[in-house]
């Protein structure tokens, strides 16, 4: 005959807005049972006059009012001392509802097998009765909880499935004789609760086994067992527990001699397992995963409460370790989970759909284009200079400290240096070289760049190769290979890679650290643009919080945190000097170039997307073939071929994925005024001369807006496919018209781009340099006016890396640049003989050559050569190509050590950057799940409801 049977049912008012309604049913489902059971408890945790209501009419012979802070496993305790001590115990929840030939069943396991001290019936969902939410739990060889079915369809596969290691808690029955030792241990926390009293009743010699066919239907309200991961809390919630009860019952089961050493390795392994859920792209659990590690290390009085329950068995593994899983076994189950392979992603086509053709394509143009530059060491000309020749001195250009010009102490780098530094490394032996190739591959990288954006708002592959096309030959990009401006190309080159992992950022981590990497390369490059850019994320951060996607604004504002890090240092010194304009300086050598005009013209020049303002170089093209006038005149009207573009951009808007289309165009419209309002912002400063920010940069976050608004228009409108086609072919060649003059500048010679010199410093001095010894260059230049331009340089050439945006902002003198003005003026005066620089660091004065022949400045230069002549603190080494040279007598002294407060804000600043970066890097990493788990969401966006 069964034993008698008390039930035990726990709610907790708080746990979910459904309680009530799954209380009554659970309820009912136990009032329906076959075989009745002999007596009910309900533990209420928490106070609800609703909960209180229904418990008093459910006929139950005791009801307890617990705190709402109480746990399942202490509400079973306080609950257990109303059970009669022959009576077998049922543990249930608000949220179990079994099936009425439930308990008939598990009680009818304990009659014929008195060697189980534990049975435990088969959890579905309540929400789908045929999916399996429990069917036995296992443990691996390290200690972690395995589910065996959980998630599959129920096929009656597992029904032939008797002994198990351990099981849900929820709906296990008791056997009367073993309850006693086999109460739920309050210290896990709410896991692995059901694990634990089956490993105690192995070690005890008992069984604990299934009825595959008692089914109790569960919903996951979270007060047995784990709740819903619905919810952001409720994951975080289930990795703390899931993790604190693992880390419990590994010093529980563990011998006394080897705890201390598993506390000890808690924190270790705690890192190791952070940066483990950096590559599952689930920082959401590295938090969980520290507070598990310090509260499991230190609660010794649950400790020592649990060890108790053991006594005494601990050698008795040997009933334990038949039921653990291997490896390969856990990996079998987790991966042979139940469900679908599904997929709503179409391949990418990237080869079949001509891709890879377009790219090799433009690499083909992009030989022909700058065929010369394959015999250049070093690119020059324009914002172009020489990198550092050696990675340490990159590298070093690139975290706070001493800069490569003037006599300052210590001062912030800029984030670019870092990107310079990144690229340089990529070629070690010549780090100058790398800029060479990079302008040599710029063409087919944009390309490859602009197809892969392009697959975000389009799946046809046509359309994909004319966004790649049109991204490849935007006209601020050419301009900018044409008139070198490194930042503007770099930034063009990773700004689509930016848009396809931006616009995907918002639901994938993956996607998001991939995006923050990338933002912080754009904005290092252009900081203008960097805060367009930062301004959209904001705008679609808040947007997801309006729509309460609350994990989707975390990943977004995530794509801000490494831009921020590494841009902190100048936000903080130009706000503390009162230049918050400042910021938006371009970075590299201050170069004004080729702009367009301030009248009406120009201004429409700068929107269509031309900052030069000459016509996309057709009328320079066509004056030089000796063209008539009234074809060079028609020819400035060039830039107007790229309205199609715009014009297809703005019908994107009124589309069915106007979505998309608006934000497009808003982005796109936002852009270029503000290109227009920069290139009338004038931050930088070059030999007293005003230097306006580059608006190129801008029109590159225009254009890409304006490529991708004309690819969802094409894509979205109905029309034949042969119409479709047509405009597409369209809108490309009217493009690649204003294109021409730029791509075959170099071949005609008419580009700034030139064979730039390894050193733009005399030889003499850039083997002295390069040979270890110390000291920086006083460079001279003497201008028309007579004025004197003075840098200090240090190393064996100016560099790219080395340039400062503080320094090429900064509108005062300081203290040493004062003394050093002063010094200059004493020592070109004829009568100047005890004025030196050795002091100062500086080891060789160079006075640059002036084109005029007479007038102030060659008198000037004439009377500072013939001064340095008869000072005795310089040696002549004689006149070069760079200007005339001196090194300086006697002992040059170091250049001033970093500071201890110095050196430990550097150390910050790098660690920082350095964390920030591995986070990212962590995230962006693709692995095996993230990939299987990106191929169930469409590709592209705002074609499908599935976003998150």
């Amino acid at each position: 005959m069964p034993a008698p049977v008390h039930a035990v049912i726990v709610a907790h008012p708080d746990a979910r807005a459904a309680g009530l309604p799954h209380l009554k049913e659970t309820l009912a489902a136990v009032a329906a049972q076959r075989h009745p059971v002999d007596a009910l408890t309900i533990v209420l945790c928490g106070k609800d006059r609703r909960f209180a209501e229904v418990a008093d009419a459910s006929g139950a012979e005791g009801i307890i009012q617990a705190d709402a802070a109480t746990g399942f496993a202490e509400a079973i305790e306080l609950a257990s001392r109303r059970v009669d001590p022959d009576h077998a115990l049922w543990l249930l929840a608000q949220d179990t509802s079994p099936a009425p030939d439930a308990l008939e069943r598990l009680a009818a396991v304990l009659e014929l097998q008195p060697s189980v001290a534990v049975v435990a019936p088969k959890l579905v969902r309540r929400s789908d009765s045929e999916i399996i939410a429990s069917l036995g739990v296992s443990m691996s060889r390290g200690g972690e909880s395995v589910e065996l079915a959980a998630g599959q369809f129920d096929q009656g596969q597992h029904d032939g499935r008797e002994d198990v290691l351990g099981a849900d808690i929820r709906g296990v029955l008791l056997r009367a004789e073993r309850r006693g030792d086999l109460l739920p241990d309050r210290a896990l926390g709410g896991a692995d609760e059901g694990l634990d009293i089956g490993v105690r009743a192995r070690l005890g010699g008992d069984r604990v086994a299934l009825a595959p066919a008692a089914r109790v239907a569960v919903r996951a309200d979270g007060v047995a067992g784990l709740p819903d991961p619905v919810r952001a809390a409720d994951r975080r919630r289930i990795v703390y527990v899931t993790r604190l009860a693992q880390l419990h019952r590994r010093l529980v089961y563990a011998p006394a001699a080897v705890v201390p050493l598993h506390i000890l390795s808690f924190l270790p392994i705690a890192l190791w397992r952070a940066v483990s859920h950096l590559l599952a792209k689930a920082p959401g659990a590295v938090l969980p995963e520290w507070a598990a590690a310090f509260v499991a290390a230190f609660r010794w009085p649950s400790i020592a409460r649990s060890r108790a329950r053991l006594r005494g068995r601990r050698g008795d593994w040997w009933r334990v370790d038949p039921l653990r899983i291997g490896r390969v076994e856990r990996r079998e189950i987790l991966l042979g989970d139940g469900q679908s392979a599904r997929t709503t992603r179409p391949e990418l086509r990237f080869f079949s759909g001509g891709g890879a053709w377009t790219v090799l394509a433009s690499l083909a143009v992009s030989i022909v284009a700058f065929f010369p530059l394959l015999s250049w060491p070093v690119l020059g000309g324009g914002g172009a200079l020489p990198l550092r020749t050696q990675l340490a001195s990159l590298w070093t250009d690139a975290v706070f400290g001493q800069r490569g010009y003037g006599l300052d102490g210590a001062l912030p780098a800029d984030p670019f240096a870092a990107v310079l530094a990144v690229l340089g490394s990529l070629m070690p032996a010549a780090p100058s070289s790398a800029l060479v190739v990079l302008w040599v591959a710029a063409l087919p990288l944009a390309t490859l760049g602009g197809w892969f954006a392009a697959t975000r708002v389009t799946e046809r592959s046509g359309l994909r190769i004319a966004g790649a096309v049109l991204w490849t030959i935007a006209p601020t990009f050419l301009g900018a290979l044409v008139d070198p401006r490194p930042a503007a190309v770099i930034l063009h080159v990773a700004l689509p890679w930016l848009v396809y992992t931006g616009l995907a950022a918002h639901r994938s981590w993956g996607s998001a650290g991939a995006a923050s990497l990338l933002m912080l390369v754009v904005a290092a490059c252009a900081p203008s643009a960097g805060g367009v850019l930062a301004v959209i994320a904001i705008v679609a951060c808040v947007a997801a919080i309006c729509v309460a996607r609350f994990s989707g604004a975390i990943r977004l504002l995530w794509t801000l945190v490494p831009t921020a890090v590494f841009f902190l240092p100048l936000v903080w010194f130009h706000v503390t000097h009162k230049q918050p304009l400042s910021l938006l300086a371009d970075p590299g050598l201050p170069y004004q170039g080729a702009r367009a005009s301030d009248d009406l013209w120009g201004r429409l020049s700068l929107l269509a997307g031309f900052p030069a303002g000459d016509g996309a170089g057709w009328p320079g093209l066509l004056s030089s073939a000796g063209a008539g006038d009234a074809l060079v005149r028609w020819a400035w009207f060039a830039p107007a071929l790229v309205v199609p573009v715009a014009v297809l951009a703005a019908v994107g808007a009124f589309t069915v994925r106007w979505r998309v289309g608006v934000p497009l165009l808003l982005v796109a419209g936002g852009a270029a005024v503000a290109g227009l309002v920069a290139s009338g912002i004038s931050v930088s400063v070059v030999d007293g001369a005003a230097v306006a920010l580059w608006p190129g940069s801008l029109g590159s976050v225009s254009w890409s807006a304006l490529v991708l608004g004309a690819l969802l228009a094409l894509h979205s409108l109905r029309m034949p496919r042969s119409l479709r086609g047509a405009l597409g072919t369209i809108g490309v060649l009217l493009v690649l018209v204003t294109a021409v003059p730029h791509l075959t500048a170099v071949l005609r010679g008419d580009a700034a781009a030139q064979n730039g010199p390894r050193s733009t410093l005399p030889a003499y001095v850039a083997a002295e340099l390069d040979e270890g010894a110390r000291g920086a260059t006083l460079v001279l230049d003497i201008r028309e006016d007579g004025t004197v331009v003075q840098r200090v340089v240090w190393g064996s050439s100016d560099s790219l890396g080395a340039q400062s945006s503080i320094l090429s902002t900064r509108t005062a003198f300081t203290a040493s640049e004062e003394e050093l003005a002063n010094r200059i003026a004493d020592a070109m005066t004829p009568q100047a003989q005890d004025v030196s620089f050795a002091d100062l660091g500086i080891r060789f004065v160079l006075v640059e050559p002036v084109t005029a022949t007479s007038g102030p400045a060659a008198a000037l230069r004439a009377q500072a050569v013939a001064a340095f002549d008869r000072n005795p603190a310089f040696t002549a080494v004689g006149e070069t190509g760079k200007g005339a040279l001196w090194g300086v007598t006697g002992e040059v002294a170091p250049r001033p050590a970093l500071t201890s407060d110095d050196r430990s804000v550097s150390a910050i600043l790098i660690i920082a950057a350095l964390v920030s970066l591995v986070i990212a890097v962590l995230l962006a990493i693709p692995t095996r799940a993230s990939v299987r788990a990106a191929r169930v969401r469409p590709r592209m966006i705002g074609a499908s409801k599935e976003q998150e």
